[in-house]
């Protein structure tokens, strides 16, 4: 499945969409105190993360929210202050206290995130996976990794997206790298597929590749095999 991408330009930033496929089960939840209320989780970093709401769910900007994240077995009790609000999504920033500081870090430690990581290019039932995306790795929320491949078998290109940071390479093209913006679903007949909206960088972002690559040195090679993962380490140098 080959996707162009669409272009938005201004003086200061350049935007770029992508279409992505979609796992339609997220493992990552959060459960409010007050409610008893359990929501998806669709993004996560350091900093808070972005929840998906519920028909009959209310909050207002400055809400102070308690609760616990649930993944796979794991858990974390968490404060955070409503950032804002759409109709279907909330933001909340994580409290700057040293306790939730601390727990959120180990909760997104690298290793926690690898041991979540489902490779979905060996799942059968009933995914729907496009005939030349080779490698699908996904750590809920936190972790999503394509890798293409042409007719021939060789690597036509990859996406890394690994909390806020997006890195990507394509053959003839190169290597750019970006800051995800926003992701909802896309409208599409064959196949899930998500929406993404990246703030690409002007010039290549060191600190994002490298923290892809120190992503891509935790993958186990049952998950990831030797010669890709070498290929990979190559284009991001």
């Amino acid at each position: 499945m080959e996707r162009r991408f669409n272009l938005i330009k201004s003086d200061f930033e350049k935007h770029e969409k992508r279409k992505l496929p979609s796992f339609p089960f997220c493992y990552l939840t959060f459960k409010t105190d007050a409610t008893s209320r359990v929501l998806e989780v669709k993004d996560i970093s350091f900093t808070g993360m972005q929840l998906a709401l519920k028909e009959g769910a209310s909050y207002e900007a400055d809400d102070i929210i308690t609760g616990k994240i649930h993944w796979l077995g794991s858990s974390l009790d968490v404060i955070g202050t409503v950032k804002w609000t759409t109709e279907n999504r909330l933001g909340l920033e994580f409290a700057k206290k040293r306790d939730i500081q601390e727990g959120v870090a180990k909760f997104l430690d690298m290793n926690h995130l690898v041991e979540k990581i489902k490779p979905l290019h060996k799942v059968e039932d009933g995914l729907e996976i496009p005939a030349n995306l080779k490698y699908w790795l996904r750590s809920d929320g936190p972790v999503e990794l394509f890798v293409w491949q042409h007719n021939n078998g060789e690597i036509a290109k990859f996406q890394i997206l690994f909390m806020e940071n997006f890195v990507e390479w394509e053959d003839g093209v190169g290597l750019q790298s970006g800051r995800v913006l926003s992701k909802r679903n896309a409208d599409t007949p064959l196949i899930e597929e998500d929406e993404w909206v990246f703030n690409i960088d002007a010039y290549v972002d060191s600190h994002r590749v490298e923290r892809v690559k120190d992503l891509i040195g935790h993958i186990g090679q049952d998950l990831l095999p030797t010669e890709v993962k070498g290929f990979l380490v190559r284009q991001l140098s």
